[in-house]
């Protein structure tokens, strides 16, 4: 995600600009009635020269969150993926699928709280999961089937209401869960491979890195605004940095992870994982300034919510499981 933390907007994982614009408001009220109660020559006094001035000091870029917290959440969250990924491959998928219950409950109560849009939660979480387990068991077929019933449950759940805004609760019930659970299913779909387990973790890795590029050299060297009406803290440069480490680090994956691979593939695997997780953090900041909130959740402490951490994740998968299939088949 390429930022730059010292510049937060409000709509993203910096993105809080609020502060700024109380500059103008009523912190400095007081200041502007003492200068009307003072006399007019101690008003604009004259600089005095012989003063010493002293210039300010430079700030500090800040990362903006509790990096402690956002370290130590993370830290557990990958001790908990790895060992269920590599020990039960259905305690993996166990663990997609309560994330994606989770991410549907966060979306659909900002909805709800922030535009009265009423997308009905039951039949999302329990199609979501069914999507999840049926991608693995059954496949793509499986996949597409349970998201078609999931989306007839959504539309049958919402006729137990009145119709008033029957058509807009139905239609981001269908976006939900396109979105957030038949994403997440090709998860499910890597994992079925023999090699599954470190599929996944390519998938990973690759998405985790590519963030971390971003960050790292966005925070340092960005200048050029990357899409600054969708969310002014990215950079070119930590686009730059993204698709570098993810390069780097998909063909190093490809070759020593994944059987039959090799290092040309993960630079292209690379390539695409840092458009894709880009891609995927500025459209969560779209839903995320278009509802007017900056985390959609406080479930993890420095991070937000289980929906900030899956914005990149979730349209990136379906990516990483094309081009596996490509370049080393789907067994």
């Amino acid at each position: 995600m390429p930022i730059v933390p010292d510049e937060p907007v409000f709509g993203g994982d910096q993105d809080d600009d609020r502060g700024a614009a109380r500059l103008s408001g009523p912190l400095f009220r007081d200041e502007t009635f003492q200068a009307r109660e003072l006399p007019a020559e101690t008003q604009n006094p004259e600089p005095m020269s012989d003063v010493p001035q002293t210039p300010p000091a430079p700030q500090k870029k800040s990362a903006g969150r509790d990096l402690s917290a956002a370290i130590g959440v993370g830290v557990g969250l990958g001790v908990v993926i790895v060992a269920s990924l590599f020990i039960v491959k259905a305690v993996f998928v166990g663990v997609v699928a309560i994330a994606v219950v989770v991410g549907l409950w966060e979306l659909t109560s900002r909805l709800q709280e922030r535009k009265g849009i009423k997308a009905p939660l039951v039949p999302l979480a329990v199609g979501g999961a069914a999507m999840v387990v049926a991608g693995y068991v059954r496949g793509a077929e499986g996949a597409w089937v349970a998201m078609a019933l999931t989306a007839l449950a959504v539309l049958v759940w919402r006729m137990t209401e009145p119709p008033e805004g029957y058509l807009k609760d139905v239609t981001a019930g269908v976006f939900a869960a396109f979105y957030v659970p038949f994403l997440a299913t090709f998860v499910a779909l890597l994992l079925t491979a023999d090699d599954g387990p470190w599929r996944v973790l390519t998938f990973l890795l690759l998405t985790v890195v590519s963030d971390t590029g971003a960050y790292a050299v966005g925070w340092r060297f960005g200048k050029h605004k990357l899409a600054p009406r969708i969310s002014p803290g990215k950079t070119r440069e930590g686009l730059l940095g993204a698709v570098l480490f993810a390069m780097v680090a998909g063909a190093l994956c490809m070759q020593f992870l994944i059987d039959d691979g090799a290092w040309w593939q993960g630079l292209l695997l690379g390539l695409a994982v840092a458009a894709s997780a880009t891609l995927g953090d500025l459209g969560e900041s779209m839903i995320k300034r278009d509802l007017g909130i900056k985390d959609m959740g406080t479930l993890l402490p420095g991070h937000g919510g289980i929906m900030d951490r899956l914005d990149s994740l979730l349209p990136t998968a379906p990516v990483v499981w094309l081009l596996m299939v490509v370049f080393v088949g789907s067994a």
